[in-house]
């Protein structure tokens, strides 16, 4: 569920909503922070987190700060999360209700921001919406179980879990944004995940030559496949964990 093993033309293809959040992602950055075209710098002036701006009538930027990072770190982190992350729901849930999930989350992470932070409190990046999308993950592992399998949930609540500990212990990190953006996620999934799929991933040879079967996630595919490296699986995810756990203490992605 968790584990990308298509190449890049069907990342694009099949989840054109992650592919698109992303390339935005790089975009700005590119343009803002790397290449500090003028335009771009003062869009994101006009983009981020500002609280005060926010309260003088600027509610746009309930929004937009979802968009921008502060600086490459933070960047890829956020978008790599959104790699890990983001496919199984797009695919799951459908585009708008995707969508919906993701830019509802991180709205709600900065309504919370603007009505509990100081009043100048400024910030970007968008880890209230991914934290939203572990809020619809949690919604499903206890009210839709058959959504999702054990173990995928195991490392969902693993992973969430990380988040909100060092939420709490690293310095200049947005509390506010991934408290409520994780909330706002679990009150959007009864909505998002109403009549949403079982995902199943499988790019096969009759898909690449423009087959029309159904892609979904089915909780019991790794059963079905005896592959060789099958067992290579979990320790991969919680290798993954670990360098994220020691990038989070030692870096400043947030």
């Amino acid at each position: 569920m968790f584990f990308r093993t298509e190449s890049f033309q069907d990342f694009i293809r099949f989840y054109p909503i992650v592919a698109t959040l992303i390339g935005i992602h790089i975009f700005l950055w590119l343009t803002g922070d790397l290449l500090q075209i003028s335009y771009f710098v003062q869009l994101e002036r006009l983009g981020n987190g500002n609280n005060l701006a926010t309260a003088d009538g600027e509610y746009w930027r309930l929004i937009t700060p979802i968009f921008f990072h502060a600086g490459l770190a933070h960047m890829i982190f956020n978008s790599f999360s959104l790699v890990l992350f983001g496919p199984a729901l797009e695919q799951m849930l459908g585009k708008g209700k995707f969508l919906l999930a993701y830019l509802g989350a991180g709205f709600a992470g900065n309504v919370g921001t603007f009505l509990l932070g100081p009043d100048y409190y400024l910030h970007v990046g968008a880890s209230g919406a991914i934290f939203g999308l572990f809020g619809v993950y949690l919604y499903m592992i206890y009210a839709k179980k058959h959504l999702i399998d054990q173990a995928n949930a195991q490392i969902v609540l693993t992973i969430t879990v990380i988040g909100l500990v060092m939420t709490f212990i690293r310095p200049n990190i947005n509390i506010y944004g991934h408290i409520f953006g994780l909330i706002g996620g679990l009150a959007l999934g009864p909505i998002v995940t109403s009549g949403a799929q079982t995902f199943t991933m499988s790019f096969s040879r009759s898909r690449r030559r423009g087959s029309d079967s159904d892609i979904g996630f089915d909780p019991n595919r790794w059963n079905k496949r005896r592959i060789p490296w099958r067992r290579f699986l979990p320790k991969f995810i919680w290798g993954m964990l670990v360098i994220l756990i020691i990038a989070g203490l030692f870096g400043r992605f947030f």
